[in-house]
């Protein structure tokens, strides 16, 4: 087998490689991001965080502060509400935008049409937590992970959780906490709270203002399968 020859098939192996790679890429590639957050709160470097994960996946990401116009949103392909943001002044500015959202703050939800308006028993936030239980495992948002517990905080953190309404899929509840669902998502025209039916497709994940880099690599999973699917690549 000559030199040249082996050459050859290693030209080809790295191209086929590099081809892989691009179309890894081109599927984030084009993909406009809001990322919506409070600019002069104490936890922006978190939402930075965030930014940087996005872009490094490909999307091109806008750092929004919530207190500009939100008819900005219909100009993007995702919009990302932080819980950074000072709910009391946001309430359902975002709850008809026409494009997917996904959020992690649940003082929105009820503003938002995703669950009911009863604090602590439609939504709220729970202290110390670092396991979900994993209901829906084929589901595209369960990332692929097995059905059960999984361990999603590397050490335990607060979580944002809701109760959505009969359109949503439930994919993921607080441990030993069923009625609480830490993840859910509901399609385009899926019913929500009541008779709210949802504008593009929606999901709440579980994140607090600053626990993006806690998450393990299971969590960093779901929480790129909330954005995929959202955007339904």
């Amino acid at each position: 087998m000559t030199a040249s020859f082996l050459r050859s098939i290693a030209a080809l192996a790295l191209l086929c490689l590099c081809v892989v790679s691009a179309q890894a890429v081109a599927a984030s590639h084009g993909k406009n991001v809001l990322l919506v957050v409070r600019k002069d709160g104490k936890s922006l470097a978190y939402d930075q965080k965030i930014e940087q994960h996005l872009a490094a996946r490909g999307f091109t990401v806008t750092l929004y502060d919530q207190y500009q116009p939100a008819a900005k949103a219909k100009d993007f392909d995702l919009v990302v509400l932080s819980s950074t943001v000072r709910s009391r002044d946001l309430l359902g500015a975002y709850r008809d935008t026409p494009v997917p959202l996904v959020t992690w703050e649940s003082d929105l939800l009820d503003d938002m049409g995703m669950s009911g308006k009863h604090p602590d028993t439609d939504f709220g936030k729970t202290d110390k937590q670092h396991a979900l239980w994993l209901v829906n495992a084929p589901h595209p948002l369960a990332a692929g992970l097995p059905a059960g517990i999984v361990n999603v905080y590397v050490k335990n953190a607060p979580m944002n959780w809701g109760k959505p309404g009969l359109g949503a899929s439930i994919i993921a509840t607080l441990a030993g906490e069923p009625e609480k669902v830490a993840i859910f998502g509901y399609e385009k025209g899926a019913t929500m709270d009541y008779e709210t039916l949802a504008p593009a497709r929606r999901v709440m994940f579980f994140l607090d203002n600053e626990t993006f880099d806690n998450l393990t690599p299971e969590g960093y999973k779901l929480f790129d399968a909330a954005i995929d699917w959202a955007l339904a690549r």
